[in-house]
């Protein structure tokens, strides 16, 4: 059994654009790793190729086995196409916050949906429930597998051998890498191919408000798929020298920001990265260079980030026209939140 051909060759490879509008006004560079034009629609596709293949390898996955993973929506999505490409039998085991989109995608490859609808008792979060569902479901199902995104050192490993090894095969040594958390796979890996290097980078780890992560206070994140309930095994606080944390509303303004200008209609975690480097640009030295991993693509987001009433509703926040306007009126605001 082999993982390999077909779509698992497309993944990867992902453009690296400069962001000459966005930051047009700013000493220094911003380069994008547009990580939504992997197959699956994310940054996900890497680790998820990576864990399988190397379980494969390894003989800890066969043609009998049943892959179970908890995931927010995008590392299920990744590893429901490729479970659909080998004919595996994938189980994903998600929380009421996954969007709706995201849950009919995962379908749409033959998954099957595992749904935890109450929380964790001790701690009030969705993850340590998803998480005790998995064990469950990986002990009562024969040649069942974890690939384990939270503490899978293949996962960091994926993004170490192709992610940044890209980055840095395009750019060199950049002085900034810009990256959100949540299982801390691809900042983990990214700054391990860094400091095997030597590079000085300064590697900025961007968390949301209500994370768990470095130290902080677990709190109610509407967006999947940046920050965490719990500490990771991939997390250590020596993994980025930087942190920025964003709120839900930052991650809109920064995606609505980035479809405006750059014409990139990204995923809610790209929004707080973009976010992030807005809120310490006034640090950033000029003529530095530096590399923004945008993780996923934004139709997933529909509803929320690119919905106005939502946005209002539960941000409390009246979203604005952009500066081109609306189709025929030729004008609008250059405002993009009140």
């Amino acid at each position: 059994m082999r993982l390999e051909g077909g779509i698992a060759d497309a993944i990867g490879g992902t453009p690296l654009v400069r962001l000459a509008r966005l930051y047009r006004d700013e000493p220094y560079e911003v380069h994008g790793k547009l990580e939504w034009m992997n197959p699956g629609g994310s940054a996900k596709d890497r680790p998820a190729l990576y864990m399988l293949r190397e379980a494969i390898r390894r003989g800890e996955v066969t043609e009998g086995s049943v892959i179970v993973e908890s995931s927010s929506g995008n590392l299920g999505i990744s590893l429901a196409q490729l479970c659909a490409y080998m004919g595996l039998r994938f189980i994903c085991v998600v929380d009421p916050r996954t969007t709706p989109r995201h849950l009919q995608i995962i379908r749409s490859f033959g998954a099957e949906i595992e749904l935890v609808t109450a929380p964790d008792a001790q701690t009030g979060e969705y993850l340590p429930a998803r998480i005790r569902r998995v064990k469950e479901l990986v002990r009562d199902i024969p040649g069942a597998y974890w690939t384990n995104q939270y503490g899978n050192a293949d996962n960091a490993l994926a993004h170490a051998e192709t992610t940044m090894r890209e980055i840095g095969e395009r750019l060199g040594a950049v002085d900034y890498l810009f990256c959100g958390v949540s299982s801390c796979g691809t900042i983990r890996g990214c700054r391990d191919y860094i400091r095997k290097r030597g590079w000085p980078t300064t590697v900025v780890a961007v968390d949301a408000e209500g994370s768990a992560l470095f130290g902080g206070s677990d709190g109610r994140r509407r967006f999947p798929g940046l920050g965490a309930a719990q500490i990771p095994d991939l997390h250590d606080e020596g993994v980025a020298d930087l942190v920025v944390r964003i709120t839900d509303a930052d991650c809109v303004r920064g995606c609505r920001e980035l479809v405006r200008k750059e014409a990139i209609l990204a995923g809610a975690s790209a929004g707080g990265v973009v976010a992030a480097i807005r809120k310490i640009g006034s640090r950033i030295p000029a003529g530095a260079v530096c590399a923004a991993i945008l993780p996923d693509r934004g139709e997933r987001y529909m509803d929320t980030v690119y919905d106005d009433a939502w946005v209002l509703r539960e941000l409390g926040t009246e979203p604005i026209e952009p500066a081109f306007g609306r189709a025929g009126n030729g004008g609008g605001r250059d405002d993009l939140l009140a």
